[in-house]
């Protein structure tokens, strides 16, 4: 590809990429970018617009670019025991990815197979639900999927089979992996896995919406994690999206958690620790971090995400890193995005450990 071309897809790939979140004032912000004139900008515009990849809509100053749908379907699934997630997939799902103008590349397929065959089976054996409701979306930029039932709530179900305290804690647990009601069927890692591959993942169920947006690649990636209350919304909804020239690949993302053990096992595990903390709470007690160890020793290694907690208290830090670290030495415990008073709390309490390993 020359100079010229390969400067030709940069300028439009922003554009796809921005308009979505700036239709009104795209013209300029990519004209400032680049430093090109209006009517160049205009060009690429008109050149998107012709492709079916944008809309155009209103004139002069109030003129917008969209990005447009290339596809978007609904169905009704029958989700009895006959049914089958990859025949659904193949069938109603699959055909609609492929061999559009913005085509979707091949490891983004299968990441979108993996995560909704994967949502699909667990509506089927989890959920209660006779039905789903299925949903697939695309544009140039965004692969999104939405998986829909009327069951039981996938926190009201973990919380209830495991004896949880509320919601939040099921959702803490969750996120850890290897949680599941069926044992005799079920990893329990279908769920955690989907979280990671997709640049955006919601659920929406019971009292609870959580949501994972990507912020950046790399072996543990920069993740914004939000959960908010709700009144009681029935069922569960399942939302995955992902860009359709997405580089990661569903193996990268079996590779970044066996960890430094290798292999195909599922050895490292990401824990946001906001997650243990409700709304008005400081993570201050040992029992909060008790909470967040849970079932930790069923990985080789943990690392607990710090972002968005400003402080914890003496106890919940030593709970974590002397007295659990010290009960399960075989369990590597690392950390990141510690603000200052975490970072200087965690080193308090570890040079305890290591004063009184040297006194011993």
């Amino acid at each position: 590809m020359n100079m010229p071309k390969r400067r030709t897809k940069v300028v439009r790939d922003f554009i796809l990429n921005h308009a979505g979140e700036h239709p009104g004032d795209i013209s300029r912000m990519t004209g400032q970018t680049f430093g090109i004139s209006r009517q160049s900008v205009a060009k690429h515009l008109e050149s998107l617009v012709d492709q079916g990849l944008l809309r155009a809509t209103g004139r002069t100053k109030g003129r917008e670019y969209l990005l447009e749908a290339l596809f978007d379907r609904t169905i009704k699934v029958d989700v009895g025991p006959g049914m089958a997630e990859n025949q659904v997939w193949r069938q109603e799902v699959a055909p609609h990815l492929a061999g559009v103008q913005a085509a979707v590349e091949e490891n983004v397929l299968e990441i979108c197979q993996f995560g909704f065959t994967e949502i699909l089976n667990n509506v089927a054996a989890h959920a209660e639900s006779s039905t789903a409701l299925v949903r697939v979306q695309g544009t140039a930029v965004n692969t999104k999927l939405m998986v829909s039932d009327q069951g039981v709530g996938i926190f009201n179900k973990l919380q209830n089979e495991f004896g949880m305290y509320d919601a939040r804690h099921a959702l803490l647990e969750m996120a850890k992996g290897k949680l599941t009601t069926r044992p005799e069927t079920h990893t329990g890692e279908g769920v955690f896995y989907t979280s990671w591959m997709f640049d955006r993942f919601a659920i929406i169920s019971g009292s609870l919406f959580y949501r994972r947006i990507r912020q950046s690649e790399g072996l543990h990636g920069s993740w914004l994690v939000e959960v908010e209350d709700l009144n009681n919304v029935p069922g569960t909804t399942v939302f995955m999206e992902i860009h359709p020239k997405a580089a990661h690949t569903v193996q990268s993302v079996f590779d970044q958690h066996a960890g430094d053990a290798g292999g195909l096992g599922f050895n490292l595990t990401h824990v946001p620790v906001k997650l243990a903390k409700y709304d008005g709470e400081q993570l201050v007690s040992r029992s909060q971090s008790r909470r967040l160890t849970a079932r930790l020793d069923r990985f080789k290694e943990v690392v607990f995400d710090f972002r968005d907690v400003a402080t914890i208290g003496q106890s919940f830090a030593d709970e974590v890193f002397r007295v659990y670290a010290g009960q399960h030495p075989e369990t590597r415990l690392s950390w990141t995005n510690t603000q200052p008073k975490v970072t200087q709390m965690i080193q308090r309490v570890r040079s305890n450990t290591l004063a009184q390993l040297s006194t011993a």
